[in-house]
């Protein structure tokens, strides 16, 4: 008798599991993608981004965006724009022909592509990555993009086999922010592209590493693979589906607007220097154009140097779309609504300035939801969905002024050489704690089963493709005692990408000696 297919015809909505390992998997919903946003949006992973710093520390206050908030910021965002291409014949025709573009699965895929993210935000995220490259000889190193997809295929416990959240094949497919594994996948990979997609470069520091960049290990290249299977003959092998691409500037937009309300909010971000840049630049924009880039870095300090670089690299690096006058439009129209509107009065807490803040986040939201666009052929550089050329100039323009006066300021720089030594100091502390022999069976039962899990993974990468087991040198690794010290730095690895900065604070002072007590949440994910 003919065996028939017990999958859903649309591959978009194909599962990992059979239909009967699912079975016993209780599910509020009936539809394949709102099932996706609610097992996403049930996760601890996802519960704890509320302990996980995006800049700084709210310190409880409850006054800056964590990561879970930020998260709920560009479902928020991805959902109305997956709403508007929709509504728009041209727009969702040829999104549909592309793969398609779900509001619940560009929703779904905003929540998870967070989940990733260990303690400290971004300067967790560099150190993690130094560690498992040098220390580990992980080739894979971190990346907060590959760690994601792993949770979300591999390591999260709440789907039908305990092993990831069993997602339908379009939801994983728009977690995949950066299309490619670090090394190899897909050949010829993204590196070696004349233009290179975003994110695709080598670091300029570690030269042979891979892409910069990316969003699946290894030991996740079948759950990849079987997610861009539905869309081979539709997009190019490293382009993003258009649901990734709308997940993707969702979080750019978020990020260019909440973060900015929050600094000033605080005080952090003052009104009298960031108006000084901006009158440096316009009033002299000119003359600023005719330095050399020498005297340009060499007075780098002065009003409008800081503008008029960004202005060079973004020449150097988006000539698909910049523009001069799109560029002067997009700073004379945040120095307007920004610099002389938002942050001309300070905040005071008042229910003024509370109206003015989101105020401000409401129209900035709005104008840039509004400049999305799905185009039939784009650059390397960016997805099918993409700003039109005046919202991304000003996107370009709010991220710098995050950047220049808020990421550069020697006090945060302090406060994060302070975490990344928190990190190292506790991997270390983990690390010999897995090698101390007559220990190892007080493990936390969490860095227990994932020191399994990895084990076992490494090992079959061993047995069945032993090109992708490379170390950090790029020799292959050979031999019982070299795969098993791989998997000793993967579960370290990911046990400390699963905690929120206090669990990370307070399992340190354990090993250390200095906590008061033996009991914490340190070891309960």
């Amino acid at each position: 008798m003919e065996q028939t297919d017990p999958r859903p015809a649309d591959p978009r909505t194909w599962r990992r599991e059979p239909e009967s390992a699912s079975a016993g998997f209780s599910d509020l919903a009936t539809s394949p993608f709102r099932i996706d946003r609610d097992r996403i949006a049930a996760s601890p992973f996802f519960a704890r981004l509320g302990g996980v710093t995006q800049v700084v520390s709210a310190g409880g206050a409850g006054l800056l965006h964590n990561r879970l908030t930020h998260s709920l910021k560009v479902a928020q965002v991805a959902r109305a724009i997956a709403e508007r291409i929709n509504a728009t014949s041209d727009s969702a025709e040829l999104a549909a022909k592309l793969g398609g573009c779900d509001p619940d699965v560009a929703e779904a895929a905003a929540l998870a592509h967070d989940l990733g993210h260990p303690p400290f935000g971004h300067l967790g995220e560099q150190t993690l990555d130094r560690i498992a490259r040098h220390r580990f000889g992980l080739a894979d190193g971190f990346e907060g993009n590959a760690q994601s997809f792993r949770i979300i295929t591999t390591t999260d416990v709440r789907g039908p086999s305990a092993s990831g959240l069993d997602l339908t094949t379009a939801v994983r497919a728009a977690v995949l922010k950066y299309p490619w594994a670090r090394l190899h996948v897909p050949d010829p990979h993204p590196t070696s592209m004349a233009v290179q997609p975003r994110g695709a470069a080598e670091p300029a520091d570690a030269p042979g590493t891979g892409a910069s960049k990316f969003s699946a290990y290894s030991t996740e290249l079948d759950d990849f693979a079987q997610a861009r299977a539905p869309f081979d003959d539709r997009i190019e092998p490293w382009q993003q589906t258009v649901e990734a691409s709308v997940m993707d500037t969702a979080d750019d937009i978020a990020y260019a607007i909440h973060d900015l309300q929050d600094f000033h909010r605080i005080g952090v971000l003052q009104h009298a220097p960031v108006a000084a840049e901006f009158a440096g630049w316009v009033d002299h924009a000119l003359d600023l154009a005719g330095l050399d880039d020498a005297t340009l870095t060499a007075e780098r300090r002065l009003p409008g140097r800081s503008l008029e670089r960004l202005r060079r690299r973004m020449h150097a690096k988006d000539g698909w779309i910049v523009d001069d006058d799109a560029f002067t439009s997009a700073v004379a129209r945040v120095r307007a609504e920004l610099v002389d509107g938002l942050l001309a009065t300070a905040f005071d807490g008042s229910i003024e300035a509370e109206q003015a803040t989101a105020d401000f986040s409401a129209k900035w939201t709005a104008r840039l939801v509004d400049g999305v666009q799905v185009v039939p052929s784009p650059s390397t550089r960016t997805g099918h969905l993409t700003l039109r050329p005046a919202q991304w100039h000003e996107v370009q323009v709010l991220k710098f002024v995050h950047r220049r006066f808020v990421l550069l300021r020697p006090e945060l720089a302090l406060h994060q050489r302070g975490q990344a030594s928190l990190v190292t100091t506790l991997v270390d502390a983990l690390d010999a704690w897995l090698l101390d022999r007559d220990e190892f069976y007080r493990l936390p039962r969490r860095l227990h089963d994932l020191v399994e899990l990895a084990q076992s993974e490494f090992t079959a990468l061993a047995r069945t493709s032993p090109e992708l087991l490379i170390g950090a040198t790029g020799e292959p690794v050979t031999g019982a005692d070299a795969v098993r010290g791989l998997a000793r730095g993967r579960a370290v690895v990911d046990f400390v990408a699963s905690l929120t900065d206090k669990q990370a604070v307070t399992l340190l002072d354990g090993l250390s000696g200095r906590a008061s007590q033996p009991w914490s949440d340190s070891f309960v994910l």
